[in-house]
């Protein structure tokens, strides 16, 4: 089975993390995995993006407009660039979380609605998964990590569940973090027990 996920969000978000994480377990499986991240501004709320192609040999590193089985995009903004390369009635995960650019800090530039991106990703699928920032859990006092938690609802969720399931990913987050497993795993577990809309 072929699996095409398109990954957005800014710098900081742990947006490659998912990507390497699925990539890994995908392997660990016998499925082939080709990985393609993409910076913008090299710091932290500049734009990036990732492409994941799972299930064949050899591949290109660009996803077609409407080609993507999956988008997962972890900021509000940014997901508009990606709703292009979703297929018709694919699965696509918001995570709502906002990153003001300059501009629009200073006014000269508006920000979208909630309201008006859902709206957006609407005219492509109806499998859309909205997750708040709001819905995030503490751990041991502090906030869990927002990408290992959106991770736990796309696996619950969303067809990624037919490629790899939640034990799998867990394990190649043990295998990748040999400190916080704990933690890492009571995150994800967050997120794949929430009930999203």
């Amino acid at each position: 089975m072929v699996f095409d996920l398109y990954l957005v969000g800014v710098g900081g978000q742990g947006i490659l993390t998912i990507g390497e994480i699925i990539a890994a377990a995908a392997l660990e499986k016998g499925i082939p995995a080709n990985f393609y991240p993409t910076k913008g501004m090299a710091q932290r709320g500049g734009f990036v993006k990732a492409q994941l192609r799972l299930g064949r040999a050899n591949v290109g590193a660009s996803i077609a407009e409407n080609g993507a089985d999956l988008v997962i995009a972890m900021e509000l903004s940014e997901s508009l660039k990606a709703i292009r390369y979703l297929k018709p009635q694919g699965d696509f995960v918001l995570y709502s979380s906002v990153w003001s650019p300059t501009a629009v800090m200073l006014g000269k530039a508006p920000y979208p609605k909630l309201d008006e991106v859902t709206k957006e990703i609407k005219k492509t699928t109806e499998n859309m998964f909205l997750i708040t920032p709001d819905q995030r859990p503490d751990f041991e006092g502090q906030p869990v990590p927002e990408n290992v938690f959106v991770l736990g609802a796309a696996c619950k969720n969303s067809s990624l569940n037919k490629i790899v399931n939640a034990d799998e990913i867990k394990q190649a987050m043990r295998n990748k973090w040999k400190r916080g497993v704990e933690r890492n795993i009571y995150t994800f577990d967050s997120g794949y027990n929430l009930i999203v809309d």
